[in-house]
């Protein structure tokens, strides 16, 4: 494939970030503040804040009441929504379709993508949940892959700085595992909630609750939000695009900031094929572009490249990134590149009835979902366990059940809208995915798609640790609820695939040598130290908390090391 550039002046600019989501949004801001004219390339297609065609809608004003036909899962989302759950007519509209954008597997991988400018920050969960040094410590400490390069106070002045920005509500809790944050009020516990929280820590204190903290602004604080944003409304509708701004997405925040600024110029359906690599100036010089609608191909030029097209994205990129150089792919001389998939494994959870608190009823909606109980496993000597390393958390909540059994008749619209005598409590499990060297993808060897771009093969999966693991988080689960007094109790087990956490991280880690990492601990490729990576690619293990406040905080860290230097020596 050749791509040639006319009026190289006209298409030069001091960075270029290649994806929109969460950490893209983020690195483009950041070097707009700091006065960098900064080209963001999406390949997806263009979408601005408001642009959320469902956001107002009820479930009776969908077709099929929300659910989407079974022939149109089989022709176009036969991967995307093998967890069943996630393809609805609410939502379909930001998920990529399997018959446009297919890929092979040796394992099963459940590739969850977004393709459009915002990418997944528009539908993202928004739990943000720090890490603290029993996550940075853990690989050296349990012998496991490579040890991170850095450690929790490298980090927590730039948690802050950007939960400051993001809005995060929650509680503060103490626990030196899962460190406290800049917090907005949170969402309270229910009255059941309150319960469960209540029996569970007087039988266990180490198993904490907490309030789910997530990127929802239950306070708008203008001289700190800034954007096209406003307070959340709790309307819990979040996956279709907040027509509010009430929770943080790269269209609702960053992008307006960098937008501000007059230095940012974006361009959607901008697919980046890789890196142009200068045999000379052993730097990046810019990247390769095909026109997704077009497939029309250019260059753009810059001194600074930040990739954040997700794991999986930005990966394949260094990896089609090849020159004489580099032979496996741009900054590939450790051989990582591809490997170390990780992602938090779920299909774990359970419920059951609880039927106290008969004269109490929840009103409204809670866009955090309710509680969060962080790790307790392996956290200290007296929680260490023989069998498995690492650890799990939990995403739960409670609800009063819908008196859905009522006979059609004159009393049928009284009975739905009354509450029934029972309330539902309910919890996920996320485990943490060891780094493991086999757990990878690759390029095809012959097939390519549509824009002449490697097909990628997945073959990752969960092991050993990771199976009792399982089993542990599982049956912990099931006595909280039973010591929280709830009744039919019920656990389920199902093992997924990486990917359905839509957690992906891992495949071109940071380290302290270059001979088993692709980048340094300011996320720079070590051999090509104008190329940043800040989306999860960098990950260099898991832990079982939801990583995007991390992928942010590094990649703001990122973007103040990387002027700094420029201020210094004018090179990066």
């Amino acid at each position: 494939m050749k791509f040639n550039s006319q009026g190289k002046e006209e298409v030069t600019y001091d960075a270029i970030v290649v994806g929109s989501g969460i950490s893209g949004g983020y690195a483009a801001m950041e070097l707009c503040k700091k006065g960098y004219k900064t080209l963001m390339l999406e390949r997806g297609r263009m979408v601005r804040h408001g642009e959320y065609p469902t956001a107002n809608l009820d479930t009776w004003d969908l077709e099929f009441q929300g659910k989407v036909p079974r022939e149109e899962i089989a022709a176009h989302y036969y991967k995307q929504n093998r967890l069943h759950w996630w393809v609805n007519q609410d939502n379909k509209h930001w998920i990529v379709k399997d018959d446009e954008r297919d890929y092979d597997e040796d394992q099963r991988f459940d590739w969850i993508r977004g393709e459009h400018v915002g990418g997944r920050s528009i539908m993202w969960g928004r739990h943000c949940y720090r890490w603290s040094d029993l996550d940075f410590e853990a690989n050296m400490k349990d012998g496991v892959a490579v040890d991170w390069p850095v450690r929790y106070k490298d980090i927590e002045p730039w948690y802050t700085y950007v939960e400051k920005f993001v809005g995060v509500q929650g509680k503060k809790e103490g626990l030196a595992h899962l460190p406290d944050g800049e917090f907005l009020p949170p969402f309270d516990l229910n009255c059941v909630e309150d319960h469960v929280k209540q029996s569970v820590e007087a039988k266990w204190p180490v198993r904490r609750i907490t309030p789910g903290r997530t990127a929802n602004l239950t306070k708008y604080i203008p001289e700190l939000h800034h954007g096209t944003r406003g307070q959340c409304q709790a309307r819990d509708r979040c996956w279709r695009g907040c027509p509010f701004g009430g929770y943080f997405s790269s269209l609702s925040s960053t992008i307006p900031v960098a937008n501000d600024t007059g230095n940012l110029t974006l361009m959607a359906n901008s697919i980046v094929h890789s890196v142009i690599y200068d045999d000379k100036t052993q730097r990046a010089i810019g990247v390769n572009v095909i026109d997704s609608e077009t497939k029309e191909t250019r260059e753009y030029y810059a001194r600074i490249i930040f990739l954040n097209a997700s794991t999986i994205g930005s990966t394949a990129i260094l990896m089609n990134s090849k020159s004489a150089r580099f032979p496996d792919g741009l900054g590939n001389d450790s051989g990582e590149l591809g490997h170390n998939i990780m992602d938090h494994h779920y299909g774990m959870g359970g419920s059951g009835i609880y039927t106290g608190h008969k004269d109490k009823y929840s009103k409204g909606r809670k866009p955090n979902g309710g509680f969060y109980i962080p790790r307790f496993r392996n956290i200290n000597e007296e929680t260490k366990r023989d069998d498995y390393i690492r650890g799990f958390g939990y995403q739960g909540g409670a609800r009063r059940n819908r008196n859905l059994n009522a006979p059609l008749g004159p009393g049928f619209k009284q009975a739905i809208t009354s509450p029934s005598d029972e309330w539902w409590v309910g919890a996920t499990c996320f485990g943490e995915l060891l780094p493991y060297h086999d757990n990878k993808f690759y390029f095809h060897a012959t097939d390519t798609d549509q824009y002449g771009i490697p097909k990628l093969v997945f073959d990752a999966g969960l092991k050993e640790n990771e199976r009792k693991l399982r089993l542990d988080g599982v049956e912990c689960l099931e006595e909280m609820l039973l010591a929280a007094g709830c009744e039919n109790v019920s656990v389920h087990n199902e093992p997924t695939a990486p990917g359905a956490a839509i957690h992906e991280m891992g495949t071109a880690r940071m380290g302290r040598d270059p001979k088993t990492s692709v980048l340094n601990k300011w996320n720079q490729v070590h051999a090509v130290p104008n190329v940043f990576v800040t989306d999860g690619s960098f990950m260099t293990s898991a832990g079982t908390q939801n990583p995007s406040i991390t992928y942010m905080a590094f990649t703001a860290r990122a973007v103040d090391y990387l002027a700094k230097e420029m201020k210094r020596d004018g090179v990066i």
